[in-house]
C-alpha cells in the first residue's frame, strides 16, 4: 500500500517520555506513543469509496494490507502511532486530563495537495483511557461511520470516516448506564481529517501553565492549518483566535440549517479547525423542538439542546480564549472578538434562513418569529417541512400551501381551529413575501432544494442498519450510504426514506435519545 507519509504532529511536538501504555497523568507532552490492540478476527464491513479515492487508497480498499492496517492488526512501516493529550470542560465543568481514550492516530499522509491524519477509533486502550477499555462496539461505529459521511455530503464541516471494521472481539457495554451490561460486537472506525486537534489540547497545557508547549502547539497549528496567518507577535495568536471563532461559527450555522444536534458539545469535542467531531449521541431535529437533545446524560438540564448550540459554541470559545490568553495578553481585543460573535451569528443565521425560505430580500423577524411559533404548535417534521415548502407557488392560496406541507405533521388531526388559523396566517404572510421576489417559482424551488436536504440520517434509519448488521446483513448500511451521498437530490427510488420517524421508533432505544456509549 503506497502511502505518501507526511507525519508532523508526532515529529514537531513533544512526546510523552514514558513509553508504557499505563493510565496516568501525562505531563510536558502533547501525545503518547501507542500501539493499537490486535483484533481477534477483523473483517471489513464498509468503506467510503469517494474518500478512499480522495486520499489515494482506492486501489487498496479490498487488499489484505488495507484490512490489517486499518483494523490495527499491523503498523505501517516508518510510522509511529500515538494518542493525543487534551483536557476539557464536560457539561460545563472542568474535567482535567481526558485525551484520546479510544482513538489512536496512525499516520499523516498527503495526496493531491491535501493533508490527512488517519486515526482508529476503538483500537484499544491508551494512557488516557482512564477506567475504560479503549474499544468500540458495532452500533456506535455504524452511527459514526454513516454520519461522518452524511454530514460531508450535506456540506457541513466535518471529520470523515474511511472504513468500518468488525474486530471479531466481544465488548462489554452498559447501553443505558442502568446496571445491565451485555456483550456486543466490537468494531473499529478509521477516521480522517486534516487534524484532530481540539480546544482541549490547548486547555490542558494552559491549565498546567505549560506555556512553552502551549506556544509550540499554537505555532504548529497556525503553520499547518492556518497558513494565511503571516503576521508575528501576539497579533498572530489573536488572528488565530479570530479564525477559530469564524470557523466554529460557520459549523454551528450549518448544524442549525440541517437540524443537526451534536449532543455532547464538551470543549474536548470541539475541533480547532471548526469540524464536527465525535459522533456520539447525535440526532436530527425531527419534531421541531428547539429544546430537544438526543443525549440521555443531558436529559435533565438539556445544556446541549438544539436551540442552545450557538450559545454553547460561544461558551466553548470563551474557554479556548482563556487557554490562549497567555499567548495573546490582550483582554479588550479578545472580548471584542467574542462580542462580535453574536453580531456575526445573527447576520449569518439571517442569511441562512433567507436561503431556506427562498427569499432574497423580503425576510424579516416577523416572518421568522411567526414561523418558529407555528412549527411548535404541533409536532412538525423539520426536514420534510422545509423541503416541501419549495413547492409553494406565488399564486397559491394559504390553504393550498398548507396542504403541500401537510405530510410534515405527525398528528394531522390537530391541524384545525386555532392551530390551523395560525398556519393560514403565516402562509398568507409568506406568500405575500414571495410575491415581492424576482425569482420565478421554478428557480426559487431549485435554490431552496440546494439548502434544504431531502434525506438526513435519522436515528431510526441508523438503528435499522445496526439491527441488520447484528445479523451480518450489511445491505442497509450500503443503501443508506449510497442515498446519503446525494441528500439534496430527489432520488425517487429512495422515497421510502423521505418520511417521518415511524411510531415504533418514538421511544425505542437508539431511535430517540441515546447515551454517551451510543
Amino acid at each position: 500500500m503506497k502511502l505518501n507519509l507526511k507525519d508532523t504532529f508526532n515529529i514537531e511536538l513533544p512526546a510523552d517520555k514514558n513509553l508504557t501504555n499505563t493510565r496516568r497523568q501525562v505531563l510536558d507532552a502533547c501525545y503518547s506513543f501507542v500501539t493499537p490492540k490486535k483484533p481477534k478476527k477483523p473483517s471489513l464491513i464498509h468503506f467510503s469509496d469517494e474518500l478512499a479515492k480522495e486520499i489515494g487508497l482506492e486501489d487498496y480498499t479490498l487488499s489484505k494490507e488495507f484490512l490489517e492496517v486499518f483494523s490495527g492488526t499491523t503498523t505501517s512501516p516508518n510510522t509511529n502511532p500515538f494518542a493525543m493529550c487534551y483536557g476539557g470542560h464536560q457539561f460545563g465543568n472542568w474535567a482535567g486530563q481526558l485525551g484520546d481514550g479510544r482513538a489512536i492516530n496512525l499516520f499523516e499522509i498527503e495526496h493531491n495537495d491535501k493533508h490527512w491524519a488517519l486515526q482508529l477509533k476503538g483500537a484499544g486502550e491508551t494512557p488516557y483511557s482512564r477506567t475504560a477499555d479503549g474499544l468500540a462496539v458495532l452500533r456506535s461505529s455504524i452511527r459514526e461511520h454513516l454520519c461522518s459521511e452524511a454530514m460531508y455530503y450535506l456540506r457541513v464541516p466535518t471529520t470523515r470516516s474511511l472504513a468500518l471494521m468488525l474486530s471479531g472481539d466481544e465488548v462489554l457495554r452498559d447501553v443505558l448506564y442502568n446496571g445491565n451490561p451485555d456483550y456486543e460486537k466490537g468494531a473499529i472506525v478509521t477516521r480522517a481529517a486534516p487534524s484532530f486537534i481540539r480546544f482541549g489540547n490547548f486547555q490542558i497545557l494552559a491549565s498546567r501553565k505549560d506555556f512553552k508547549n502551549l506556544k509550540l502547539l499554537a505555532d504548529y497549528t497556525i503553520k499547518h492549518f492556518y497558513p494565511e496567518i503571516t503576521i508575528t507577535g501576539k497579533e498572530k495568536y489573536l488572528e488565530f483566535y479570530q479564525e477559530v471563532v469564524n470557523r466554529t461559527l460557520k459549523m454551528v450555522i450549518e448544524w442549525q440549517r440541517v437540524g443537526f444536534v451534536h449532543g455532547v458539545m464538551n470543549t474536548d469535542n470541539m475541533s480547532i479547525l471548526g469540524l464536527t467531531i465525535d459522533y456520539g449521541p447525535y440526532g436530527w431535529l425531527e419534531d421541531f423542538n428547539p429544546d430537544w437533545t438526543p443525549n440521555t446524560t443531558d436529559s435533565q438540564n438539556r445544556r446541549y439542546r438544539f436551540g442552545n448550540q450557538p450559545d454553547i459554541a460561544l461558551w466553548n470559545l470563551v474557554q479556548l480564549g482563556n487557554a490562549l490568553y497567555p499567548l495573546i495578553g490582550d483582554i479588550p481585543a479578545m472580548e471584542k472578538i467574542l462580542e462580535d460573535y453574536n453580531t456575526l451569528f445573527d447576520q449569518q443565521y439571517h442569511q441562512m434562513m433567507k436561503n431556506k425560505l427562498g427569499l432574497e430580500e423580503n425576510y424579516d423577524n416577523i416572518l421568522h418569529d411567526d414561523l418558529q411559533a407555528v412549527l411548535k404548535l404541533t409536532e412538525t417534521d423539520m426536514t420534510i417541512f422545509y423541503r416541501n415548502l419549495s413547492s409553494v407557488l406565488k399564486t397559491d392560496f394559504a390553504e393550498n400551501a398548507l396542504e403541500k406541507i401537510s405530510n410534515a405533521f405527525y398528528k394531522p388531526g390537530e391541524i384545525k381551529e386555532k392551530i390551523k388559523d395560525n398556519w393560514i396566517k403565516w402562509f398568507n404572510l409568506y406568500i405575500e413575501r414571495l410575491g415581492r421576489e424576482y425569482d420565478l417559482d421554478a428557480i426559487r424551488k431549485e435554490k431552496m432544494n440546494l439548502v434544504n436536504p431531502k434525506f438526513v440520517l435519522r436515528n431510526y434509519m441508523a438503528q435499522l442498519a445496526i439491527d441488520a448488521a447484528d445479523k451480518e446483513d450489511y445491505s442497509v448500511i450500503n443503501e443508506l450510504y449510497s442515498m446519503l451521498k446525494n441528500p439534496y437530490d430527489e432520488q425517487p427510488h429512495n422515497e421510502k426514506w423521505f418520511a417521518k420517524r415511524p411510531d415504533w421508533a418514538r421511544h425505542k432505544v437508539g431511535c430517540s435519545m441515546l447515551s454517551c456509549s451510543s
